[in-house]
């Protein structure tokens, strides 16, 4: 689990909801429970200064609460204008009870 990094427990985070979760060296991480399959994107919209997890969940979707402009939760690609530019997104691996993602490159 050396090049994983731990984010939060599988029970942190309610189905369709999402948990801000910080890590030091990385931007502020959004994680989302889509009925119990677990995603991790950057948690600042990339349209403006404003929280995804402050946003609203529905369906695969997460509405930045800024503009409601719209997200993919799966993907990052924005689904509803004015959001333009994807959000990052990371590859999470479930081991136990933890959700953690892959270390980024450098």
């Amino acid at each position: 689990m050396s090049d994983l990094i731990k984010l939060c427990k599988t029970q942190d985070v309610a189905p369709g909801q999402a948990l801000a979760v910080d890590v030091e060296g990385l931007p502020a991480l959004a994680v989302y429970n889509l009925d119990g399959e677990f995603y991790v994107s950057n948690n600042m919209c990339t349209h403006g200064m404003a929280w995804m997890t402050d946003g609203y969940v529905e369906g695969d979707e997460v509405e930045c609460p800024f503009h409601g402009g719209r997200f993919n939760i799966r993907t990052g690609e924005p689904t509803a204008f004015p959001c333009v530019v994807p959000l990052q997104t990371y590859k999470v691996h479930v081991v136990g009870d933890d959700v953690c993602i892959e270390r980024p490159a450098a």
